[in-house]
């Protein structure tokens, strides 16, 4: 592996993103959004190596982001990419400054509560080249994207990575063989009629099978801590030969995990008035 920097002493201590953003992720407590330890984020799951060019697919309000400009060793590349106009903004203006390898960017696509632009595609393209990356990450993403949307980023996914490249992602799996009245073409269980992303439910073994034809394979998968949570799954690029992990049986305590209601108007938080600071680090 080549030599990455190591994080650069900054002026100030590295600001918290303010409530209103952290509530609209749906993690407001401070202590996620910290790597005190300089740690690598994601432990023995990622190698060391494949911290060097980091897509951050969803970075939000820089929850990982955060972490990654503490992590010892630190990305040669990292660019964020997040439909939410106002997280992008409050990322490029507090967290950008403190790690020259950072880079933020809006993802202008569109999304009925973060980025309501009737002009604005329902994807995109990720804006590098293929082959170009070690690590994506989609935190948090595709737990809210339709069939046809997740079906465009997984392709995406494949392009972009390049040999022996990883994706860490969280996702909602449910088994279709127990759902006798949906047709084949119908791998998606949905929870809000008003928006189809609020939290959007796969078919695991038809998200195994599309991965699969893409050339991804499962490196390494969790079981949630409540029934039905959102389960982190690492996809690796497939080797010549190699055969993915079975995803482990969810027989985790049943729960309850709702995702947040949000402020009625989410598409303004951080875009009213100055940008939010955040708040400082005691």
């Amino acid at each position: 592996m080549k030599a990455m920097p190591s994080p650069e002493s900054t002026l100030a201590p590295l600001p918290y993103p303010p409530f209103e953003m952290r509530e609209l992720v749906g993690i407001t407590d401070l202590s996620y959004y910290d790597n005190p330890t300089a740690s690598l984020i994601f432990g023995d799951n990622v190698e060391i190596d494949l911290y060097e060019n980091v897509l951050d697919f969803g970075c939000g309000c820089g929850r990982l982001a955060r972490q990654l400009i503490q992590q010892v060793p630190r990305p040669r590349s990292y660019l964020g990419l997040d439909l939410h106009k106002g997280m992008v903004r409050w990322d490029q203006e507090n967290l950008a400054p403190a790690a020259k390898e950072f880079e933020f960017r809006h993802h202008d696509v569109y999304h009925i509560g973060f980025n309501p632009s009737a002009t604005s595609p329902g994807t995109a393209e990720f804006p590098v080249g293929d082959r170009s990356i070690s690590l994506v990450i989609a935190h948090s993403v595709f737990t809210h994207l339709v069939q046809d949307q997740c079906e465009h980023y997984l392709r995406e996914v494949a392009r972009v990575l390049r040999p022996g490249g990883m994706m860490y992602s969280t996702w909602f799996l449910f088994d279709k063989s127990v759902f006798p009245m949906m047709q084949e073409f119908q791998n998606t269980l949905y929870i809000n009629e008003i928006d189809l992303t609020n939290a959007t439910i796969f078919d695991a073994k038809w998200l195994i099978g599309v991965s699969s034809d893409l050339g991804l394979i499962v490196r390494a998968a969790e079981v949630p801590l409540i029934r039905g949570d959102a389960r982190r799954i690492y996809f690796r690029r497939s080797r010549p030969g190699e055969v993915g992990a079975e995803l482990p049986v969810d027989n985790a305590p049943i729960g309850r995990s709702p995702p947040p209601l949000g402020p009625a108007n989410p598409s303004a938080v951080g875009l009213r008035g100055p940008a939010a600071h955040g708040e400082r680090p005691i």
